[in-house]
């Protein structure tokens, strides 16, 4: 076995803060000593406040899960073009102290208030930096549920409004009732390949992205490898535009939105990405949680009671089933016997379901190529998130219907 780095082959302060998501947090390498680390990031789990850190670590833990799942599971049915290089990297409880302590305020408060750098963990991820490079502008886009579901195996009381408005916009109304940012953005236009619409939901995720100063998790700019807020100061002289052609880039003349939502649909309408994601959402989601519930109680259980998850083997064994027989199952009148591939199935969808795109181009424009887009947060989900899954899709379809909301996303 190949030798692998330490991170403390490096010094905590050349690490910086770029984002985190609810798993994991995201460092950059700033340093010039150690090349192995240049162009990379660090990924760490985060653990929650009051999971105490001298509790006991695995000496022999296995290597992050991220890891394997790419390598075994989403490298077998997403191109490889389109992900990130990811490799293991040791890690020790004082380094990891060190830069939780330098760091942390870095942090979003929402965060640090909740959770904290998982110090027991003995292994890591290093990731293709995809934010980072000078004069680098990327573009960080989580574009959700693309489809709608089929009607087989929706009740009476959800089959119209399922099969009208898309879980997005439903789930979007809920937060705003609970007072969330509103946001008009709507995923089905984003995946539609009809330029017009896909124009409409990047305004859409640059407004709501405005209104709420860079707060939404669905819409993030990234400048040389900072995130950059509309609030910031340096934000009004981000050089996004044409390097030669005199044009101060002034937030408030619109000169930076324009631009930027032009090399965000000549990526987009470049590239397979979209029609990547959306098709697996929608093909390893044929059930719907409803029906998925229903295939369950054929079976003698309930989603809630599912906890154990898929091992490695069975994961390579469910896409051996993908990408053979799975297509030709009838899914109106699905088998129990193949309760355990439907579960595996709609937990992968749900991956693609919350996972990422990355946007990246120079800031003076030139040519594109087939690399500038990647898709990140390709984890794994948990089997034992099922039950809340199905309580959480209950309580939006209850509440946008008791709204009387009316939206109809097109397909």
């Amino acid at each position: 076995m190949a030798s692998r780095l330490h991170v403390a082959d490096s010094r905590p302060e050349d690490w910086v803060y770029v984002s985190e998501g609810g798993a994991t947090i995201v460092f950059s390498y700033r340093g010039t000593e150690n090349p192995h680390f240049q162009g990379r990031v660090l990924r760490l789990r985060k653990t929650a406040l009051s999971n105490n850190d001298t509790g006991h670590s695995v000496e022999e833990e296995p290597d992050d899960p991220m890891i394997a799942f790419q390598r075994d599971v989403i490298s077998c049915i997403v191109p490889q073009a389109f992900l990130p290089d990811l490799d293991v990297i040791l890690l020790n409880e004082s380094w990891l102290g060190a830069i939780e302590c330098l760091r942390n305020s870095d942090r979003p408060q929402e965060r640090w208030k909740k959770d904290k750098i998982d110090k027991r963990r003995r292994k890591g991820v290093l990731a293709t930096n995809l934010v980072g490079g000078e004069g680098i502008v990327a573009v960080e886009i989580k574009p959700k549920w693309g489809f709608l579901p089929r009607e087989h195996h929706l009740s009476p009381q959800t089959v119209s409004t399922k099969t009208s408005t898309c879980r997005f916009c439903m789930h979007t109304y809920l937060r705003s009732q609970e007072g969330a940012f509103p946001t008009d953005y709507c995923p089905m236009d984003l995946y539609s390949r009809n330029e017009t619409r896909m124009v409409k939901a990047i305004h859409d995720l640059w407004n709501a992205w405005v209104r709420s100063d860079g707060s939404l998790n669905n819409f993030r700019i990234f400048v040389s490898g900072k995130v950059i807020k509309p609030s910031h100061h340096d934000f009004h002289d981000v050089p996004i535009g044409p390097p030669d052609t005199g044009v101060s880039s002034s937030f408030n003349s619109g000169f930076i939105k324009e631009t930027l939502m032009e090399n965000l649909m000549r990526l987009l309408l470049d590239t397979r990405v979209l029609d990547i994601i959306s098709t697996l959402q929608r093909t390893l989601d044929e059930l719907d949680i409803e029906g998925l519930s229903k295939l369950c109680s054929m079976s003698k259980a309930d989603l809630a009671s599912m906890v154990a998850g898929p091992t490695p083997e069975d994961w390579r064994d469910f896409i051996r089933c993908y990408q053979t027989s799975y297509c030709t199952w009838d899914h109106a009148n699905p088998d129990p016997k193949n309760i355990k591939h439907y579960l595996m199935a709609y937990l992968l969808s749900a991956t693609f379901k919350d996972c990422s795109i990355i946007l990246r181009f120079n800031q003076g424009g030139g040519s594109l190529s087939s690399h500038s887009v990647s898709i990140i947060d390709l984890d794994p989900k948990p089997m034992n998130k099922l039950g809340e899954w199905e309580e959480l899709d209950r309580r939006i379809v209850e509440g946008y219907r008791a709204g009387g909301q009316q939206k109809r996303c097109a397909p």
